[in-house]
């Protein structure tokens, strides 16, 4: 059924749009003034449109792309619906109306008409690969399969709600130094743009001995006044050189391995993949994906390419019958905790309860790590701060404490 995208006039003059699936333009407006609305333009939405909307390419696309908070919101509704009673049609033509997402509108309702058209709902997922990872279409399928479609989106809803939580746990600690950080660069290349250089300027004109400190300044100053927009240029290509550069399967490699050898973010790193993995392994062995089949799917979702490498590994030596918990320990990764854990879990046959606990210790202390850190970081960052402008203000004194001795 085609999908229509509309503009109309409710009963107090305001604008209104939205979308409205129908058999044609005719009975798209008839539905909309049913609605008690006056059709102003109803233009029907085509799959490119839809896909663009997607990837979020055009501006008002930076508006209305699909997040994975909307995905998770979502699918929580959806899991509601289904557990209370409702064909999935029927839900998922509730929830068109519900989702408040323009470009996810249209995507729930052409995922709709996919189902009516006789397709599976796993099938009509894979439409919209940018929005459905594999492991939900893969969780979707095996709930179809084995009738249980409701307790695996309920399942799937509590993974993505697990990582969002992380993942705003971890922005909001990294919030504040982030700022401070930002804030203390801009101040400081402030003063040592425009500032520092009019009051050194009294110094350099007097034609007398410096303070080693002043001298530092002064050069400090002079470089970053005359070259400012050098630096800027610099750390730009740099970081555009990074971004190439990690686009790279070589330097997506080696900046990978470079994170995981860094002294406490390595190890905070190999928490969150090693978190991931188990609950996402966790979840689809325990809605019917075989182990192999699992492994493939699963080794995608730690964000590291060393760990995936890994994870790939160990899915060959288990295809030759070899535990799991052995296979990971073939390189020094994942924390001995978690594979004596495994290990533990394949000899009593409670592996997929044993790796949510493993899921559930690992989040536990990447959240208490972070807000160590963070508790540790705000002091630093101050005390850094402070000994910067001390500086600034000694080398700006020296001299001046030194012609008033000359004087006296």
């Amino acid at each position: 059924m085609p999908v229509y995208d509309y503009e109309a006039l409710d009963t107090k003059g305001k604008t209104v749009t939205g979308i409205i699936d129908a058999d044609g333009a005719q009975a798209a407006r008839q539905k909309i003034r049913a609605m008690g609305s006056f059709p102003v333009t109803v233009k029907e939405v085509t799959d490119g449109e839809t896909s663009k909307e997607t990837r979020g390419v055009s501006f008002q696309g930076l508006f209305s792309r699909v997040k994975p908070a909307h995905v998770s919101l979502w699918t929580r509704q959806l899991a509601t619906l289904t557990g209370a009673g409702f064909p999935l049609v029927t839900a998922l033509t509730t929830l068109v109306s519900q989702t408040k997402i323009h470009g996810f509108t249209k995507i729930v309702a052409r995922i709709k008409d996919s189902i009516v058209e006789g397709n599976s709902f796993a099938s009509s997922l894979t439409l919209y690969p940018s929005v459905f990872s594999q492991i939900y279409i893969n969780m979707v399928r095996a709930g179809e399969t084995s009738g249980t479609l409701e307790i695996v989106l309920q399942r799937l809803a509590d993974i993505m709600e697990k990582q969002q939580e992380l993942k705003s746990r971890i922005q909001t600690a990294m919030a504040y130094p982030i700022l401070m950080t930002v804030i203390g660069t801009l101040v400081l290349f402030f003063l040592m743009t425009f500032v520092i250089p009019n009051i050194t300027t009294i110094f350099v004109d007097m034609n007398q001995a410096l303070p080693t400190p002043t001298r530092f300044l002064i050069a400090a100053s002079d470089l970053f006044k005359r070259f400012w927009w050098l630096i800027v240029v610099v750390v730009v290509a740099g970081l555009v050189a990074l971004k190439a550069f990690r686009k790279t399967e070589r330097g997506l490699v080696a900046t990978d391995r470079i994170m995981l050898s860094m002294p406490i973010m390595g190890l905070m790193l190999k928490k969150i993949a090693v978190a991931r993995f188990a609950r996402t392994l966790a979840s689809l062995l325990e809605n019917g994906v075989t182990m192999l089949p699992a492994l493939e799917i699963v080794r995608n979702v730690t964000g590291n390419v060393v760990i995936s490498s890994l994870i790939e590994k160990a899915s060959s030596e288990v295809e030759k019958g070899q535990g799991l918990g052995l296979s990971l320990a073939a390189d020094d990764v994942f924390p001995d905790l978690a594979l004596q854990m495994v290990q533990v879990g394949e000899q009593s046959g409670e592996l997929e309860s044993m790796l949510y606990k493993i899921a559930e210790v690992y989040e536990n202390e990447v959240q208490s790590s972070i807000m160590s850190m963070m508790a540790m970081l705000e002091p630093v960052m101050i005390l850094v701060m402070a000994v910067v402008v001390l500086f600034i203000v000694l080398s700006i004194c020296l001299p001046i404490f030194e012609m008033n001795q000359l004087v006296g």
